[in-house]
């Protein structure tokens, strides 16, 4: 097995036991459109041990998902807040986006990676809101808010309007 097949795989396998997101984050779901895609005949990843943001993963983040973000070795508990936060909150989004562009069709698998690319990007915004300072950043952290949930809106509507 080559290297990037194994990464990918240990990717899968970390993301599979990675720890829970934050409640907020427990909450975030993709649209049905791009839940349903092994129904619809897309692959179907779940086989693979990949259960994206429907999983219910105990314990914290596990050493395999540090390892993968180029992070082994070192104790999540030890740093900052924040980053303890967007760490968390990644590990809900990261597989998500995986979940979204497993389909099929490309436009589907587009819009539905990008929900989940774009709720990673409201989360890391959120976090610097809740913790950052500078005024000039928490102003470009709002605008991104905004700008991306206007973003998962249209796409979230294509999805229901096109989307088998």
């Amino acid at each position: 097995m080559n290297f990037a097949k194994t990464s990918f795989a240990a990717a899968i396998a970390a993301t599979t036991f990675a720890g829970p997101a934050l409640a907020q984050d427990a909450e975030f779901r993709l649209p049905e459109q791009c839940t349903a895609a092994a129904a619809s005949g897309a692959m179907d990843h779940a086989s693979m041990g990949h259960g994206g943001a429907h999983a219910d993963h105990g314990g914290a983040m596990d050493s395999g998902m540090m390892e993968m973000m180029g992070m082994g070795g070192m104790n999540l508990d030890t740093m900052p807040e924040h980053v303890q936060e967007n760490m968390r909150r990644m590990m809900t989004t990261m597989p998500a986006m995986h979940e979204g562009m497993m389909n099929e069709d490309p436009d589907v698998a587009f819009a539905c990676g990008m929900i989940a690319h774009h709720q990673g990007a409201i989360d890391m915004a959120e976090v610097l809101l809740a913790h950052g300072e500078d005024e000039e950043m928490r102003a470009l952290a709002q605008e991104i808010i905004d700008a991306q949930e206007a973003e998962i809106e249209q796409m979230t509507t294509w999805l229901a309007e096109n989307a088998n």
